[in-house]
C-alpha cells in the first residue's frame, strides 16, 4: 500500500500563496493612494502657491501712504518763502524773504552756498516766489518778485561728483537774470514761470492789475560757447489785481486767480482776443498750481475747497475750464500748494496746519495729518516723491513718505475717471504713450469686459454645434461612422492655438472683410438648406431610402452646406452690386452708422470656436454614451420614437456631464491668449458690437509683461489682472461643480 505525503501540505502551500498575493495588493494598493494623495496634495498647494503669489505682489497696491518725521534742521532766520531739494536728499534750497537763496546742507545744517536775487539784503524784498522744478536753463530753480517792480530767476544745479568711488553732491547757484516788470517801480503781486532748455518764460502781475510776460532765450555760439541773452515782453489785460498765477511748460496758457473767486485764464495762442476767460469758482481763490504736463490747475479756496480743472471744449464752441474733480473741503483756507515733478501728487497746506497728499487723477486723499511744525511759510514736494518739506523762520521739517502707487485704487481700477482731455469719466486702459507726463490709466474693467465678450461670442458659436454633434454622434450615427469622427474631433484639440490665431488674423480676418456678406447668408441659407434636404429625403420613395443606412445621413450634410456655402459666394457680390451700392461694409457705416474692424469679434468667435468645441464635444459624448442603455431600450420598447427619447430621456440623464462640457469650454475660452491677440485687434474698448474688436486679461498680460518695469504699478497691476482671471475661473468652476453635483442627483433616481 502506497503512503502519499500529507494532505494539507498542497492546501498550506496555496493558502500561503494567496496570503502572498494579498499582501503585495494591499502593499501596491496603499502605494497607489499615497501616490495619489501625494499628487492631488501637489496640485493643491501648486494652485494655491499661485493665488499666494498673485496676492503678495497685488497688496502693495492697496498700502495706504506713510508719512514719517525726520530730525528737524536748522535754517537761517530769514523767513522762507520756498524750498526745493535734490534728488539724493542731502540737501534743501530756500529763498527767503530777505531775497537770497541758500543752499543747505541737511547733515549738518550748514550753509554752502547763497545768492541775491536782487543784489540786496531786504527782509521786505520778496513780495512774490514760484519754485520751478522742471528746470530754468536745464535745472531747478526759483522765480521771485521784488517790491520795486523787477522780477529774478536764479538756475540752481545739484552736481554729483564721486572722490575715491564716494558720491558727492554740491550745489551751484547761478547768477540771477533780472527783469523788469513795473517801469514805474509798483510791487510785483504774483509771478509765475516756465523753463527749457536755453530759455525761460516769466509772467507777473503788477499792483495795477496789468501782467507782463517776459521771454528770455539764451543763444550760444557754437564756436566760442558765449552765450547772449535776448528778452521779450507781451502784457497781458486783467480785469482786477491778481493774487496768484500760473504758466504752462510750452507758454501758451497763463492761468490767475482774483481774491473774488475768479479763475482766469490767458490763451496765448488766440491772437484775436487778448482777454481772460474769466470763470466764476464761488470763495476766494488762495492758492494755484499747474500738475505735471501742464493739463490740469489745482485751485484751493478760502473756505477750504480744494478742486481741479481742465480745458474742455463743450458743445461744438471753443475750449473752457471744466471743474473735473472736487476733493474733501479742508477745516480751514488752503494756504499753500506744491505739485509734484514726477506725477499727479500734490501737497496741500490749510491755514490750521493740516498737510494733505492728494492724487488728482482719481481724486484720491492719499494722507492727512497735522504738520509737526507751526507758522509754515513753505512747502514742496521731493523730485522722487519720497519726502515733503516744510519750513518756517529758523527751521526745516522734512517729512519721509512712503507712497508707491499713488495712482492705485479699486476706483482706479474698477470705476470711472475723468482723465485729462477726455469729455467725461471713462474707463480706460492706457500703460504707455508718447510722454512720460502722460496720466497713468489702468482700468481693468474693460479688460474685464473684453475677457467676457470674447468668452460669449466665442461659446454662442461652439456650444450649439459641440452639443447637437455630440449628441448626434452618439444617438444617431452609425457605429462605423463613428470609430472615425470621433477620434477626428478630439484630434483638433490639440491644434495649438498660437496656429488658429495665426491663421484667423492673417487669412480669415481679410477673407471675412471680402465677403462679409457671406456670412449672415450663410448662418440662414446652410440651416434652410439642411432642413430642406431632411424634408427631401423623407420623402424619397422608401425602396431608396432604406439604400442608406441609418445614422449617415451626415455625409449627405456635409455636401448640402457644401452646396449652400458655394451658393452663397456666388450670390454675394450680384446682391452686393443690387442692394449695397457694391460694397456692403461701406453702405453698413454710412447707412446704420456700425464701423467694421478687420479684426473683430466675429472672426474671433469663429477662431476660438473652433478650439472650444473639440472640448465640448468630447466631454458632451461620453455624456451622452453613459446615458444606461436600458433606458432609452425601454422608452423605445413603451413607443417613444428615437428622437423623443433622446430629448426627454436621454439629454436629462446625461445634464450634469454636458453642463461640466460647457463650463469647461468656458474655462478654455477665459483663458484664451493667443487667438485673442492676434484675432481680436488687441484694443480696450467697451463696446458690445460684434464688428470691434477688443482686449482680454490674459492677452493683456502677454501683450505688456515684457514692457513693465518690475515692482512698478503697472507691473503690480499686471499681477491684479491675473488674480481677477484667477478668480473669475475659480468662481465659474465652483459654480459649475455646484450645479452639475445637484442635476446629479436630481436626475439619479432615473
Amino acid at each position: 500500500m502506497t503512503m502519499d505525503g500529507p494532505p494539507d501540505a498542497p492546501q498550506k502551500s496555496a493558502s500561503a500563496t494567496a496570503l502572498s498575493r494579498l499582501t503585495r495588493r494591499r502593499r501596491q494598493d496603499a502605494a497607489a493612494r499615497v501616490i495619489v494623495t501625494c499628487g492631488g496634495g501637489a496640485i493643491i498647494a501648486s494652485v494655491l502657491g499661485i493665488l499666494l503669489f498673485l496676492v503678495a505682489e497685488v497688496i502693495p497696491l492697496l498700502q495706504s501712504t506713510q508719512v514719517e518725521s525726520s530730525a528737524p534742521i536748522a535754517a537761517p532766520s530769514s523767513v522762507p518763502l520756498a524750498a526745493l531739494g535734490d534728488e539724493g536728499g542731502t540737501h534743501v534750497v530756500l529763498l527767503g524773504a530777505d531775497g537770497i537763496a541758500r543752499a543747505i546742507r541737511r547733515r549738518d545744517g550748514a550753509v554752502v552756498a547763497e545768492q541775491a536775487l536782487f543784489g540786496t539784503s531786504d527782509d521786505d524784498a520778496i513780495t512774490a516766489t514760484f519754485t520751478c522744478g522742471s528746470a530754468l536753463f536745464g535745472d531747478y530753480g526759483f522765480v521771485a518778485g521784488s517790491a520795486d517792480g523787477r522780477a529774478a530767476s536764479v538756475a540752481i544745479r545739484f552736481e554729483q561728483q564721486f572722490t575715491d568711488g564716494v558720491s558727492t553732491i554740491s550745489v551751484r547757484i547761478e547768477s540771477p537774470i533780472e527783469f523788469v516788470v513795473d517801469p514805474d517801480g509798483g510791487p510785483v503781486s504774483a509771478c509765475a514761470a516756465s523753463a527749457r532748455q536755453l530759455s525761460t518764460a516769466i509772467v507777473a502781475a503788477r499792483a495795477d492789475g496789468a501782467l507782463v510776460l517776459v521771454e528770455s532765450a539764451v543763444e550760444q555760439n557754437l564756436f566760442t560757447g558765449e552765450r547772449t541773452i535776448k528778452n521779450s515782453n507781451r502784457k497781458l489785460p486783467s480785469a482786477a489785481p491778481v493774487r496768484t498765477l500760473a504758466l504752462d511748460g510750452r507758454r501758451e496758457n497763463v492761468f490767475g486767480a482774483t481774491a473774488d473767486g475768479c479763475l482766469l485764464w490767458w490763451n496765448l495762442l488766440d491772437s484775436e482776443n487778448a482777454d481772460p476767460r474769466v470763470t466764476v469758482v464761488g470763495a476766494p481763490i488762495t492758492a494755484l498750481a499747474l500738475l505735471l504736463g501742464d493739463q490740469t490747475l489745482v485751485v484751493g479756496q478760502d473756505d477750504g475747497s480744494l478742486t481741479s480743472w481742465n480745458r474742455l471744449q463743450r458743445g461744438g464752441g471753443r475750449l473752457q475750464l471744466v471743474r473735473t474733480h472736487d476733493f474733501p473741503r479742508m477745516r480751514s483756507a488752503v494756504v499753500r500748494l506744491a505739485p509734484s515733478w514726477r506725477d499727479r501728487t500734490f501737497g496741500a497746506l490749510a491755514a490750521d496746519g493740516t498737510l494733505r497728499l492728494c492724487y488728482a487723477t482719481t481724486t484720491r486723499v492719499l494722507w492727512e495729518g497735522a504738520a509737526p511744525i507751526q507758522d509754515i511759510t513753505a512747502l514742496a514736494l521731493a523730485p522722487k516723491n519720497d519726502g515733503v518739506l516744510l519750513a518756517n523762520a529758523g527751521t526745516i521739517q522734512p517729512l519721509r513718505v512712503q507712497s508707491r502707487h499713488p495712482e492705485a485704487g479699486l476706483g482706479a481700477f474698477f470705476g470711472k475717471v475723468w482723465y485729462e482731455g477726455y469729455p467725461k469719466p471713462e474707463h480706460i486702459w492706457q500703460s504707455s504713450s508718447g510722454s512720460n507726463e502722460a496720466e497713468s490709466k489702468f482700468g481693468l474693467t474693460p479688460l474685464l469686459f473684453g475677457t467676457l465678450k470674447a468668452t460669449l461670442f466665442s461659446l454662442l458659436f461652439a456650444v450649439p454645434l459641440a452639443l447637437m454633434s455630440a449628441m448626434y454622434t452618439s444617438q444617431f450615427m452609425h457605429w462605423k461612422l463613428k470609430r472615425w469622427v470621433k477620434p477626428a474631433v478630439e484630434l483638433m484639440a490639440s491644434l495649438p492655438s498660437v496656429v488658429l490665431g495665426f491663421l484667423a488674423g492673417l487669412w480669415l480676418a481679410p477673407r471675412i472683410a471680402e465677403f462679409f456678406i457671406v456670412v449672415p447668408l450663410f448662418f440662414v441659407a446652410g440651416p434652410l438648406s439642411v432642413l430642406l434636404a431632411g424634408w427631401l429625403g423623407d420623402r424619397l420613395p422608401s425602396r431608396l431610402r432604406h439604400r442608406f443606412p441609418d445614422g449617415t445621413a451626415a455625409l449627405g450634410s456635409i455636401g448640402v452646406l457644401a452646396l449652400a456655402l458655394t451658393f452663397t459666394i456666388t450670390l454675394a457680390r450680384p446682391l452686393e452690386s443690387a442692394c449695397f451700392g457694391g460694397d456692403f461694409l461701406s453702405w453698413m457705416r454710412d447707412s446704420l452708422g456700425i464701423a467694421y474692424d478687420q479684426k473683430n469679434c466675429v472672426v474671433l468667435g469663429l477662431a476660438m470656436g473652433i478650439a472650444v468645441i473639440p472640448v465640448i464635444f468630447a466631454i458632451a459624448e461620453d455624456a451622452f454614451s453613459n446615458v444606461p442603455r436600458s433606458l432609452v431600450s425601454a422608452s423605445l420598447a413603451l413607443g417613444a420614437d428615437r428622437w423623443y427619447t433622446v430629448t426627454r430621456v436621454v439629454v436629462p440623464t446625461a445634464s450634469p456631464g454636458l453642463f461640466s462640457a460647457v463650463m469647461i469650454g468656458f474655462g478654455r475660452a477665459v483663458g484664451e491668449t493667443m487667438i485673442v491677440v492676434m484675432a481680436s485687434g488687441n484694443t480696450p474698448v467697451m463696446d458690445w458690437s460684434l464688428f470691434n474688436g477688443l482686449r482680454s486679461l490674459s492677452a493683456n498680460i502677454a501683450t505688456e509683461i515684457p514692457e513693465a518695469p518690475e515692482g512698478s504699478t503697472f507691473y503690480r497691476t499686471l499681477f491684479l489682472a491675473a488674480l481677477l482671471l484667477f478668480a473669475v475661473t475659480f468662481v465659474a468652476n465652483t459654480a459649475a461643480e455646484l450645479v452639475r453635483q445637484h442635476l446629479r442627483q436630481k436626475y439619479a433616481r432615473l
